[in-house]
């Protein structure tokens, strides 16, 4: 359904080719990196599998084990997440973010912000699947507050279709987020939760229009006022979102590597994620925001194996 990644079937495509070209590549002393990440890269996940399939059935071995065995470090974080299939990646993601001590808000934020509802519906058949648990459940334990409550609503996955926007619902929307705000001391967040975690995506941007008519301010600015913490990040991801995903992730992606040292999970997790998706227009989004182009940021902020193959994820620059 989507055709805006940068990462597309590979043709011609020989599985079995790439299997043994892999093996080769780790067999022995020393692996042969280029090799590794040149397949891996360059073929999207559903070939993947494939050659992964190959690579059991040619040498009896698992390929993300040697994977894991032969290579290290950012690289093989990257190399790794290139071989989960998308819903097990965002299921994978989000059990070690709420497994251990302390919890990951920021990957909960993420990735149930930005996905639809049908993709958090796969996702949490999938988890329920591969960890025989319940997200949701998980979640809860892990969480509070508002912000819990928020996420709970995000993971019902059943916010409003697209059809249609009804004017006086919008208008009626505008102004129940501007008294549970703005016009009151303290904020009812219960308002924000419902209005933002159900409405549809169309709606939502008439409201954003509205609001801004009605208080003169932008729903971002009133969020960032009224509200702090957790929830306050996960209400601007859930707005941003509604306005433009490749927007949201553009941003997430600059982040990741602006100032001093980089936020390599995040960098992995998004490359890797929307590869597939939407990078091409994130890509557009990082150009026109940020005056610079994803690739040279990439390339001036990593190095080695672990660049070249996140190079080969971004498909191009824009400069």
């Amino acid at each position: 359904q989507y055709t805006r990644g940068t990462v597309t079937a590979f043709a011609p495509f020989d599985a079995r080719a790439d299997a043994e070209a892999l093996r080769k590549a780790m067999k022995g002393i020393g692996t042969d990196e280029e090799t590794v990440l040149t397949i891996l890269a360059t073929r999207n996940n559903a070939q993947r599998q494939e050659i992964a399939s190959a690579f059991k059935t040619l040498f009896g071995r698992d390929l993300v084990d040697d994977l894991k065995s032969e290579l290290t470090g950012k690289f093989e974080t990257l190399m790794v997440s290139l071989m989960r299939p998308a819903y097990i990646f965002d299921a994978h993601a989000l059990k070690h973010a709420i497994k251990g001590a302390g919890t990951n808000e920021k990957v909960l934020t993420e990735i149930l912000a930005s996905r639809t509802p049908a993709e958090v519906q796969n996702i949490k058949q999938v988890y329920q699947q591969e960890y025989e648990a319940n997200l949701e459940d998980k979640i809860t334990g892990e969480t509070s507050g508002h912000f819990q409550r928020l996420l709970v609503v995000l993971l019902q996955a059943n916010r409003d279709p697209d059809v249609g926007v009804d004017e006086a619902l919008v208008e009626q929307d505008a102004q129940v987020l501007f008294r549970a705000g703005e016009l009151k001391w303290g904020t009812d967040e219960e308002k924000f939760i419902t209005i933002l975690g159900t409405r549809s995506v169309s709606h939502l941007r008439r409201v954003f229009d509205k609001y801004m008519t009605i208080s003169g301010f932008q729903i971002e600015e009133t969020i960032d006022r009224e509200t702090s913490g957790d929830l306050e990040k996960l209400l601007l991801a859930v707005v941003k979102c509604i306005r433009s995903v490749p927007a949201y992730f553009a941003e997430t992606l600059y982040y990741s590597m602006k100032g001093a040292g980089t936020d390599d999970d995040t960098l992995i997790r998004v490359m890797v994620s929307r590869s597939e998706v939407d990078l091409l227009d994130i890509r557009r989004e990082f150009r026109k925001n940020f005056a610079k182009s994803l690739y040279q940021m990439i390339q001036k902020d990593t190095s080695g194996d672990y660049r070249k193959a996140l190079l080969l994820l971004c498909g191009g620059d824009d400069d």
